[in-house]
């Protein structure tokens, strides 16, 4: 159901989230409406009631430029699907976290949508699939560099060895962060995961 952006509402605004996921995209703009989810992205713009969103994915997906940055995909019933994320771009160097605004806006959203009635799929993390194909990738990492930390250690090398040990704690930390909050599960309402949320 597609609501045109040039009809008056004249009902008080709910909670808004707003961002840019690009620094030369439009601004995709969200709004908690009484009958559902308003969203609009360029020209494009939409509602959807509370009842007919089928699917919540949330997730942590960090970036180069941003370690914090979360996102959210929704999916309606119909098929069509939405995309939030936790950053917004605002220079040319710079993506900016909205940790406050997203958490507030998805809390509320899941509320609105309990509310409602809502049957739909709460999903955390990263789909089965990916997650356990990270794994795998993660225990060939693991097996290498155990490897080459035994050969520097054999033959003296105590600098590439202390090397080889920091990366790998390094990559452990930073890696492994991402796959815990990432891992597949399912939520409910009442129990949003607060590690997938800033």
């Amino acid at each position: 159901m597609t609501r045109r952006s040039d009809q008056p509402d004249h009902r008080d605004p709910g909670p808004a989230y707003a961002y840019k996921a690009s620094l030369i995209g439009a601004a995709q703009q969200f709004e908690l409406g009484e009958d559902g989810l308003i969203w609009r992205i360029g020209p494009k713009a939409g509602l959807w009631p509370y009842a007919t969103i089928a699917k919540v994915r949330l997730s942590y997906r960090p970036v180069s430029m941003q370690s914090r940055r979360y996102r959210a995909d929704l999916q309606d019933a119909s098929g069509a699907r939405l995309r939030i994320l936790s950053t917004t771009w605002q220079t040319v160097a710079l993506m900016a976290p909205q940790d406050e605004a997203y958490r507030t806006f998805m809390i509320e959203l899941h509320r609105r949508m309990h509310k409602a009635g809502s049957r739909a799929e709460l999903i955390g993390g990263l789909p089965p699939v990916v997650h356990t194909s990270a794994l795998v990738l993660i225990a060939l990492v693991a097996v290498a560099l155990t490897g080459l930390l035994a050969r520097a250690v054999a033959v003296g090398s105590w600098s590439g060895a202390l090397f080889l040990a920091g990366f790998a704690l390094l990559f452990g930390w930073q890696i492994g962060g991402f796959i815990r909050r990432n891992r597949p599960r399912r939520y409910t309402f009442a129990d949003v995961p607060k590690d997938l949320l800033p």
